[in-house]
């Protein structure tokens, strides 16, 4: 995990979308909370392996989005397919199913504080299989491994940093080996050298596991070190979406409005 491309070969990557068929398409979707309107006709396709950043201001519904994704809301309109499967009618079983597909790392890293390391990247293990306790304990030493903390399992998540729990988090999502990674505001609170450490955790997983990552995020500067494509959202719409240095580029005002501020600084 030490390893890291050089940048001018990430930036080549990250400039080629593969024209997969999407892991996620979503069509159509509306939701209201009463009379608010979130989302208002949502249209996005996430390519398969790739990096999608949602970018958009407080309040302006991606963690609403998110959650459909995973079907813990169901939209007043719309589809979501995932693996081209319409998830929205779906109860029960045949939901956890599709969500066996996801891992999810939380803003907070959501580590149990009681539980060793080790024992919170096992959980979802004893929680949904049947392994043995010396396959989870190997599992979940390589999961560690895989992102940099080899041999923390007895340490507590008191004794860890941030970017050391972003990661514990991470291993913890993979570890039932899903094939999409949601990330829900990973650098929020971060100095710029763990703002950095856990840009590098989400390419790494995208390299070294080949997962389709989407991370809702307000952080403009990590959407263009890690993004495959840049999504933004505004007033219940995806009003741009496109490869970062074309979204760097956007004339919509809503877009120019959110990117000042980052490029009058330089970047």
């Amino acid at each position: 995990m030490d390893k890291v491309a050089p940048a001018s070969a990430a930036a080549d990557s990250q400039e080629q979308v593969p024209a997969f068929a999407p892991a996620i398409a979503i069509r159509g979707l509306k939701k209201s909370f009463g009379s608010h309107a979130v989302l208002q006709g949502i249209d996005l396709a996430v390519p398969r392996g790739t990096t999608t950043v949602i970018l958009g201001g407080s309040g302006s519904g991606k963690s609403v989005l998110m959650k459909h994704m995973i079907g813990l809301l169901k939209p007043d309109e719309g589809e979501v397919l995932i693996d081209g499967e319409d998830i929205v009618p779906l109860t029960g079983r045949a939901l956890d199913q599709v969500r066996h597909k996801f891992g999810m790392v939380f803003q907070s890293s959501a580590l149990f504080d009681s539980m060793t390391v080790g024992e919170n990247v096992a959980f979802p293990l004893k929680e949904h299989t049947r392994l043995k306790r010396g396959d989870i304990f190997e599992r979940v030493a390589q999961k560690l491994a895989l992102v940099g903390l080899p041999g923390i399992e007895a340490r507590m998540p008191a004794e860890l940093s941030g970017g050391m729990r972003k990661r514990v988090g991470l291993a913890r999502a993979v570890v039932l080996e899903p094939q999409i990674v949601l990330y829900d505001e990973p650098t929020t609170g971060l100095d710029p050298i763990t703002t950095e450490n856990v840009n590098e955790m989400i390419l790494d997983a995208k390299r070294e596991l080949g997962v389709t990552s989407v991370v809702i995020s307000h952080d403009v500067g990590s959407a263009f070190k890690i993004a495959d494509q840049i999504a933004f959202l505004s007033g219940g719409r995806i009003v741009a979406h496109d490869r970062p240095s074309v979204f760097r580029r956007s004339e919509h005002p809503k877009v120019r409005e959110f990117l000042l501020p980052w490029l009058e600084k330089g970047a």
